[in-house]
């Protein structure tokens, strides 16, 4: 073999390993959530997303590396000024990633400034419709309202905005004095509302008591009164009850006596006579007048005529 042949064996083993090294150097791997802008003779080619790609030496060249991740920017406070002509400030943090790594080269020069800029100038222009009362206690509607037209305003730039949060509201020192001064009179109001409601309650609970009390001691009374004429009723049909029966047993004692004086067979002188001994009995007695039946000589007779049948 002659030194041409060797120069010519060696200069094509530098050609091979230097386009093994060009081919080397040229090759590129996106890692996952990230693209990469190609341009080609300095106009956009393509996007490259994950995975292994190639890209022809001194021809293609990387334009932009783009992290589609989402991205959380923490904005300083910014100045605004609301309805009532009060002035505050409001920092805001947004929620955003890239949807289109394209537009987000080529459509603006620098995505993130442009992003603060606007948030805060749609920062003022939402504070500046609202009452400074509003404005503290509306930050659900302020963040919806900002997403709505920042997710508007960068659709252009390949930007999705999926969230805003206004973080801190910081009122001026006059009106913090001013909220604290409201809030502790409207915390004394409620105390003595409490209190107020507290004693309501209070004086109606025992005058319930009071009433379930008299409406107790008078249910009392009436069962009493009730058992009480139960009581004396009861006691009233015994006596009526005993008194009948009493005046049975005389009937019934009279009916006895009559029946065996009839059956003696000496009706009208034993009846003279019983009257005779009732006419005893009354004159014997307190009445200081006495009444004689009309028949009382032949009662007389009757008593002779027995006395000399006696003593014969």
């Amino acid at each position: 073999m002659n030194i041409s042949g060797l120069i010519q064996n060696f200069g094509f083993i530098v050609l091979i390993v230097l386009a093994v090294i060009l081919l080397i150097a040229n090759i590129r791997i996106v890692p996952q959530s990230t693209s990469v802008t190609i341009e080609r003779l300095g106009k956009y080619l393509t996007t490259w997303n994950e995975g292994i790609h190639i890209k022809v030496p001194f021809i293609d060249r990387i334009s932009n590396t783009v992290s589609r991740k989402e991205h959380v920017h923490d904005f300083p406070p910014q100045s605004v000024i609301t309805k009532d002509n009060v002035t505050m400030k409001i920092d805001a943090v947004v929620y955003c990633k890239v949807v289109d790594p394209k537009l987000y080269t080529y459509a603006v020069s620098d995505a993130n400034s442009a992003l603060a800029y606007l948030t805060a100038t749609t920062l003022r222009n939402i504070i500046g419709e609202l009452e400074l009362d509003a404005t503290l206690t509306s930050r659900e509607i302020i963040n919806d309202k900002m997403r709505a037209v920042l997710d508007e305003a960068t659709d252009p730039w390949g930007i999705k905005v999926n969230r805003v949060e206004v973080q801190n509201i910081i009122p001026p020192d006059a009106i913090k004095l001013a909220m604290e001064k409201q809030m502790k009179a409207e915390r004394e109001r409620r105390e003595k509302i409490l209190i107020a409601e507290g004693e309501k309650q209070s004086e109606i609970l025992v005058a319930e008591g009071h009433k379930q009390s008299k409406i107790l001691e008078a249910e009392a009374d009436k069962e009493a009164r009730i058992l009480e004429a139960e009581a004396e009723k009861e006691a009233l049909i015994k006596k009526a009850e005993g008194e009948a029966q009493s005046i049975l047993d005389v009937q019934e004692a009279v009916a006895q006596g009559l029946k065996k004086i009839r059956e003696a067979g000496a009706d009208e002188a034993v009846i003279k006579l019983k009257s005779l001994e009732a006419l005893e009995k009354v004159a014997q007695g307190n009445a200081t007048k006495l009444i004689i039946p009309s028949d009382i000589q032949n009662m007389a007779g009757l008593v002779s005529s027995i006395s000399e049948t006696l003593k014969q």
